[in-house]
């Protein structure tokens, strides 16, 4: 009864640009260690027999990258699709390859999780869930009032976990507030767990166009070595959507399991300086590469290719040199970072 580890490797990295770039975007960087965050979603799953070899979903530009940081590890496949077309068609792609019974755990390669004991046994309790036909996701135990993520608000006790009462999309800080204190919610974490045929069965009850595309795109698609090409043509049809969207809002079997590790989506440079605090000094600042000098500043996270970068007087400042290009924000600035000409027109 293993566990089918999937792994989403999407979208262009721009929000950390412009370390991340289109090229060579967030998951295949070493951000937070010596790995880069691929590495570390694979590493999180090996070696433990309760979890099969991972599946990997990405699209063809990033496929030589992907093998190569694969390496030598066992049984893993690559599903190449043929277009991007958001969490949905691609989690469905994974589950029309996997036995219908078989258990899958879907990961974005991009996420760092710092305690991978904690994980599994998350994982764990989600695929007991997943075996009685619930659809599962990770609740991220809130600890401040985040206005970047979505929120589940938990429901009745099951084993291990909890109904979802309801998902919440992304609050104003004074409901972010009243969520936290109230207790009953959670951050959505994008992790999930799903029996695959089931989720093939509610994916076909709510967007059935996208699940008989899907079929077609595997039924034409075709085996190369470790690499799977869904047929290009269907696919390319599909009206894509997220797996939230298409599924999770809407079925009557969304279940969470509550995860306590130390989770971060690394979504925009604040996020990296957050994960990064335990290198912080005295004055919360946190320095990458280098040489970074500091003076009289607190809170600021300063990272650089080479180039020298000399900070005095800052506050909550994150300041970027990377490949002859420079950025620099405040925390809150770091939102929109992704929407800067430089990070759009690559």
């Amino acid at each position: 009864m293993h566990i089918h580890p999937v792994i989403l490797c999407g979208g262009s990295g721009t929000r950390l640009w412009p370390v991340s770039r289109k090229a060579k975007p967030k998951p295949f960087l070493p951000l937070v260690s010596d790995e880069t965050l691929f590495e570390q979603a694979v590493r999180r799953v090996a070696g433990d027999d309760r979890f099969a070899p991972p599946m990997v979903v990405a699209g063809k530009a990033h496929a030589d990258l992907i093998m190569a940081q694969l390496g030598d590890t066992p049984g893993a496949r690559l599903v190449i699709e043929p277009a991007a077309k958001n969490t949905a068609p691609a989690i469905a792609l994974a589950a029309a390859l996997l036995p219908e019974d078989a258990v899958m755990l879907v990961c974005p390669s991009d996420h760092h999780i710092a305690d991978s004991a904690a994980f599994r046994a998350a994982a764990l309790a989600a695929a007991a869930l997943a075996r009685e036909d619930y659809l599962v996701s990770f609740g991220i135990a809130a600890d401040r009032p985040e206005t970047g993520y979505g929120y589940l608000q938990r429901g009745e006790p099951l084993a291990g976990g909890f109904a979802i009462r309801r998902f919440v999309e992304k609050p104003d800080l004074a409901r972010a507030q009243d969520y936290l204190a109230s207790g009953d919610y959670s951050w959505n974490g994008g992790i999930f767990a799903f029996r695959a045929g089931h989720l093939l069965a509610e994916l076909a009850a709510y967007r059935p166009d996208m699940a008989r595309l899907v079929a077609e795109a595997v039924a034409g698609g075709s085996a190369e070595g470790a690499r799977f090409h869904p047929a290009a043509e269907p696919f390319a049809a599909i009206d894509g959507d997220s797996i939230d969207y298409a599924v999770m809002e809407n079925t009557a079997r969304a279940a969470m399991v509550p995860a306590h590790m130390g989770w971060s989506d690394i979504g925009n440079w604040a996020a990296l300086a957050d994960a990064l605090a335990h290198d912080a000094d005295a004055s919360g600042n946190v320095a990458r590469g280098g040489p970074v000098d500091f003076a009289q500043c607190s809170g600021v996270f300063a990272m650089s290719d080479g180039p020298r970068i000399s900070a005095v007087g800052l506050n909550d400042v994150c300041i970027i040199v990377s490949g002859g290009e420079v950025l620099v924000t405040t925390r809150d600035g770091a939102q929109i970072v992704g929407k800067l000409p430089g990070a759009v027109n690559q």
